[in-house]
């Protein structure tokens, strides 16, 4: 396989009833030297509900497997996706976090108020050292943020030297009397979280006076390079980009966050994670697609100031918000993840993917029992939701080199207004495999995809479909396998043509083998 240009012109034809859905192209121009980076495929673990505490971290009775307190049946679902880095402690709680009340004897650390999730007690036992463990064990790097809003910059520096120094101190000192002599080498790293907002209802020009303030403080211990991430816009706040990037200069800035949830009714009243219908359903996969224009605006920007696009988008809080599930605490945002947040899921990897150019982070929020979880849990019993199979399917993008597309797709219409139906992203992983991950979010209407390979000498293909019969069919304890990837049978290649069929409502990833 040579690195010249090759083109795979994609006929694709949907069809309802009785009629032709249309037809559209795919065009894939294999001469990028971009990388999909792994980190775009992050997560998100806030001490928040039942994320961290009766999440990750379990009661040393509980019957499960378990180091410490640290649930493995989980760990080891993490690891399966290749989880790259898990951010911690928040989140809006990150801002009133002081990391001290986490270190030392469990019995002798202080319980404080979550003032910010729900007003309950919480005993400080899972804090530094538990997080870095719980890392370890995954395989992930650590993504901390920083305490901006209720912090000091003596507070954030201290930290880091408790973290990062491995000379003689008295912070080093610490750490290695609490059971870890070696620097932890922590290099991701926030400097506040959602400033705007929660972390302290700053301006943007106040921010990045804080921002240079405390990173002063921010320092490269030996044998680590610290990753400063700005926080950064909501949403489509352009504004406090351009501020960002005017004020603060690149070399250092690692990232610039941005966070966007898709939340189909409104900050009151959310919609149902469960029941919901159609209109509902296209609401929601339009207000997803409004993730390509917010990375396309706000990379523009970037580009002005950054044109070598030194500094990364990180989209480190992404992902459905609805209203929590009845019976349980709203202010735990534990809320089922249903085939329509699988789609989600899906065609966000594709935007992100298609913009690994300027996206080189991303964090889905949360990991386990908040917002749109790869993994529920009801004591010692857990479930794998849609969202996670996403990530199964997915990580055949991580570090792989990003094939550019252009997509012609038909639409798919609803009430008068219309979205394109297919969505898609393609790389090439380091054995020469290309792989393609289609989307169809059209409900009513399968999406057959013929495509001349001849350019890529293909030998073989496979490839995994993820649906099931109504975009509202969940996982469940009971149900686990209700919705989960299955090989489908592929048309058998003819000649230089390729077939693919696209059920409705599903995720194809298909693969091909030089």
């Amino acid at each position: 396989m040579t690195s010249t240009l090759r083109t795979i012109a994609v006929c694709l034809l949907a069809f309802g009833a009785t009629t032709a859905f249309g037809q559209a192209t795919l065009t894939v121009t294999d001469t990028s030297t971009q990388t999909i980076s792994r980190f775009i495929y992050g997560h998100f673990a806030e001490d928040l509900g039942r994320c961290i505490y009766d999440g990750f971290w379990v009661d040393d009775s509980m019957k499960v497997p378990r180091k410490d307190r640290i649930r493995l049946d989980v760990v080891e679902a993490l690891k399966r996706i290749k989880v790259p880095d898990l951010r911690w402690p928040g989140g809006c709680f990150a801002d009133q976090y002081h990391w001290s009340d986490g270190i030392g004897p469990r019995a002798q650390r202080p319980t404080r108020v979550n003032t910010t999730w729900g007003m309950i007690p919480d005993d400080n036992s899972f804090g530094t050292h538990e997080f870095l463990e719980l890392c370890g064990l995954i395989g992930c790097e650590p993504y901390i943020a920083g305490n901006v809003g209720s912090g000091t910059p003596q507070e954030m520096e201290n930290w880091l030297e408790y973290l990062n120094y491995g000379g003689k101190s008295t912070l080093s000192a610490q750490r290695a009397a609490n059971g870890h002599p070696a620097p932890y080498k922590v290099s991701l790293w926030g400097v506040g979280n959602e400033s705007w907002g929660c972390g302290g209802s700053m301006t943007p020009e106040f921010y990045t006076d804080q921002f240079k303030r405390y990173g002063e403080f921010c320092k490269d211990y030996p044998g680590t390079h610290l990753k400063k991430i700005a926080s950064g816009p909501n949403s489509d706040d352009y504004h406090w980009t351009e501020v960002c990037m005017q004020r603060i200069p690149a070399w250092d800035m690692y990232a610039l966050s941005m966070h966007y949830y898709t939340v189909v009714g409104d900050w009151d009243h959310k919609g149902s994670a469960t029941r919901f219908g159609e209109d509902e359903y296209f609401t929601g996969m339009r207000k997803c697609m409004f993730m390509d224009t917010l990375v396309r605006k706000h990379s523009a920007i970037m580009d002005k100031y950054d044109p070598a696009k030194r500094v990364a988008l990180a989209v480190d809080e992404w992902g459905i918000w609805t209203d929590a599930e009845p019976g349980t605490n709203p202010a735990f945002l534990y809320q089922q993840n249903s085939l329509r947040d699988a789609l989600i899921a899906a065609t966000t990897l594709n935007i992100f993917n298609n913009h690994c150019d300027r996206v080189r982070m991303a964090n889905l929020a949360q990991a386990i029992n908040v917002l749109q979880a790869l993994i529920l849990t009801k004591g010692a019993r857990m479930v794998l939701t849609p969202t996670y199979y996403v990530f199964e399917l997915y990580k055949v993008h991580q570090d792989a080199r990003w094939i550019p597309i252009s997509l012609n797709s038909p639409d798919y219409t609803y009430n008068g207004q219309s979205i394109p139906a297919v969505n898609a992203s393609a790389s090439r992983d380091q054995q020469g495999r290309v792989h393609i991950s289609l989307v169809n979010l059209d409900p009513n209407k399968e999406v057959t995809v013929s495509a001349n390979i001849q350019a890529l000498h293909v030998r073989s293909m496979s490839q995994e479909v993820l649906t099931s019969a109504h975009f509202t069919d969940i996982n469940t304890l009971d149900e686990p396998n209700k919705i989960r990837p299955l090989a489908s049978t592929a048309e058998p290649l003819s000649g230089d043509s390729l077939s693919v069929t696209l059920p409705p409502a599903s995720i194809v990833v298909v693969e091909l083998r030089p």
